[in-house]
């Protein structure tokens, strides 16, 4: 897949775009894709994707809590599994924020990256203010010489599919629900970084991994699977994954950190790609190494039975 961050080369124009910023890439999103697929085909075009980077919304409230289901080469990687060709992630800053409607269509989508055709979700707005609706693209695509099609929003039994209630249901520790809405595991991507080491001293070396600018999931322990991405170890393992800030030793700033099992290798430096199963049960401080140890091995204990489940429901 071609990311492109500035004018588009002539190899990435006149593509047929999702235009959005798909934080999480949620079943919703996956169908404004799906819509930009077809029409790519049939017209015999480039499938691509226009997002921002920052997110706008990290522009605009700079100090709020982190809120990201992905950043953005977890985005990167689910869009590029989706079959999407090309991905313009468009800097969002100043300059960019404040582009009238019609500036940003003639500015953006065409001069710079030359699109024929954009999707959007029914609730797309772009534009100073936010001034701009799907109707008002259509109406400028008409003058500016792209086509538009707009895909209506998705809901379950539990209403709209949004970004908002995937994190409502990782906040409340429902991994399950959030896989439902965004079509595939709730993932926690990045290099793998030293850690203080303790737990290799307690027999379950981990692999720690940040949650900068993430939303955090509920506190506590968690089923997996890790994927893998780089490096002489690539490949799938299930594993126990702690999210939290390790009360046993103290506070700390928010982490990941996970233990595979069957594994033995060194992953500092790797990427790895962590989904999240099954809660399996809060974050608590232990009074001492030895009942934490003990509550490790039934963790591991529990998660490998939900693993095996889970693989045995999905035909793995």
């Amino acid at each position: 897949m071609l990311i492109n961050r500035g004018q588009a080369g002539p190899e990435a124009r006149g593509a047929v775009c999702a235009l959005g910023n798909f934080d999480g890439v949620h079943r919703g999103h996956q169908s404004v894709l799906e819509i930009a697929a077809t029409r790519a085909k049939a017209a015999r075009r480039t499938l691509g994707v226009v997002t921002f980077e920052p997110h706008p919304r990290s522009f605009f409230a700079p100090n709020a809590p982190p809120f990201r289901l992905m950043n953005a080469g977890a985005r990167a990687h689910r869009l590029e599994r989706l079959g999407v060709e090309v991905l313009h992630e468009i800097a969002f800053d100043a300059a960019l924020a404040g582009l009238s409607a019609e500036a940003f269509a003639r500015a953006v989508l065409v001069d710079a990256l030359g699109v024929a055709h954009v999707v959007v979700g029914a609730d797309f707005r772009f534009g100073k203010g936010r001034e701009g609706d799907v109707a008002r693209l259509s109406a400028l695509g008409e003058i500016l010489g792209f086509g538009v099609s707009e895909a209506p929003i998705l809901s379950d039994a539990q209403g709209d599919i949004s970004s908002t209630a995937i994190r409502a249901a990782l906040t409340d520790g429902r991994p399950e629900d959030a896989t439902a809405m965004l079509g595939h595991r709730h993932r926690i991507e990045g290099r793998v970084e030293k850690g203080d080491q303790r737990g290799r001293d307690l027999g379950f070396p981990t692999a720690n991994l940040s949650m900068e600018g993430l939303h955090l999931p509920r506190f506590g322990v968690y089923a997996v699977t890790v994927d893998i991405i780089d490096g002489p170890h690539q490949g799938r393992f299930g594993g126990a994954a702690s999210i939290g800030v390790r009360p046993t030793f103290g506070e700390n700033r928010p982490n990941l950190e996970v233990f595979l099992f069957d594994f033995s290798g060194d992953l500092y430096g790797a990427e790895i790609s962590v989904g999240l199963v099954e809660f399996l049960r809060p974050e608590l401080a232990y009074d001492g190494v030895d009942p934490l140890i003990a509550q490790m091995n039934a963790d591991c204990e529990a998660a490998r039975a939900i693993l095996a489940q889970d693989a045995h429901a999905h035909g793995h």
